[in-house]
């Protein structure tokens, strides 16, 4: 399947049922464990959030030349674009904003030993955070940005001293979310998943890439208060605001490191047209950064 730029995506008949396929590609920088990933969905969909039903895992490499996970296929809508656009979805559209923010608010219900053994944190997540993707954007990095330099400095002097810690998706956004007539289907890609602080994946959901041309900040759906108000009812920690938009601000920064990564991918020898054009896009992160670092 077109349109993941991370993890080779199949769709598979098998005893007259479709199902999918998820692996990472050969020679990917970013590997991932399909183990963890099985479990983490299991989880989920014990918590109530909406995700595929695991039917098989496999990690022995000599079968399809990399480890595997199979799972139930979803019908639905991916496309950010076509979600926001399609008349067939405008119920879709009225009813996704509180769905999102349930599915959130139960994501961040899950006790984090479903993530594996807990590790000692010595700082705050957001600090943590942003010490990880500065040490990867040191090391992969072709060529200097000055934009992303000033965006790296302004998240150090502002990052929030939270403590809470719970289950955080990673890539909670527009895009990683299947969508029928009725609202939200499922949620798709954990890879990213982490213990942190919750309002990452508030914020990340506001980054304007995954707005795709609309105007909304929520994932170009609606307000951030609508959000924020939804996700307090559907049982989630009180929002702080403040702390939801040093997020994004991070989250803008972490998406150029991931295109720069995905170049980097594409220019290592994995030829795939979507990673060369997430490259080119580091440019439009780093136009919001300033936009959002001077406000």
């Amino acid at each position: 399947m077109a349109g993941g730029a991370s993890r080779e995506t199949w769709v598979l008949t098998a005893g007259g049922e479709r199902v999918v396929l998820r692996r990472d590609p050969p020679g990917h920088l970013v590997e991932s464990s399909r183990r963890a990933e099985g479990t983490l969905l299991e989880a989920a969909a014990a918590a109530g959030v909406p995700v595929p039903r695991v039917r098989w895992l496999e990690e022995d490499p000599a079968v399809l030349g990399g480890a595997f996970l199979v799972m139930d296929f979803v019908p639905g809508e991916t496309i950010g674009p076509r979600i926001l656009r399609d008349p067939a979805l405008a119920d879709a559209r009225a009813a996704l904003p509180e769905q999102i923010a349930a599915a959130a608010a139960r994501i961040h219900a899950m006790p984090p030993a479903v993530l594996g053994p807990a590790t000692a944190a010595d700082a705050a997540p957001a600090v943590a955070e942003l010490v990880r993707y500065e040490g990867i954007y040191r090391q992969i990095t072709p060529d200097p940005h000055p934009a992303l330099e000033l965006g790296l400095r302004w998240l150090a002097a502002r990052a929030p001293a939270r403590v809470r810690r719970t289950v955080v998706h990673g890539d909670f956004r527009l895009g990683n979310f299947i969508v029928g007539p009725e609202g939200l289907r499922a949620v798709l890609d954990w890879e990213l998943a982490h213990v942190g602080d919750p309002m990452e994946d508030l914020g990340w959901l506001c980054v304007r890439a995954w707005r795709f041309g609309a105007e909304p900040p929520v994932g170009g759906l609606c307000e951030r208060e609508r959000l924020f108000a939804a996700y307090e009812r559907a049982g989630g920690a009180p929002v702080d605001p403040a702390v939801v938009r040093w997020w994004e601000v991070f989250g803008n920064l972490k998406w150029a490191v991931i295109c720069i990564v995905q170049a980097q991918t594409f220019l290592g020898g994995v030829k795939n047209v979507e990673l060369a054009s997430l490259g080119r896009r580091v440019a439009e992160v780093e136009l919001e950064l300033l936009d959002l670092t001077e406000a």
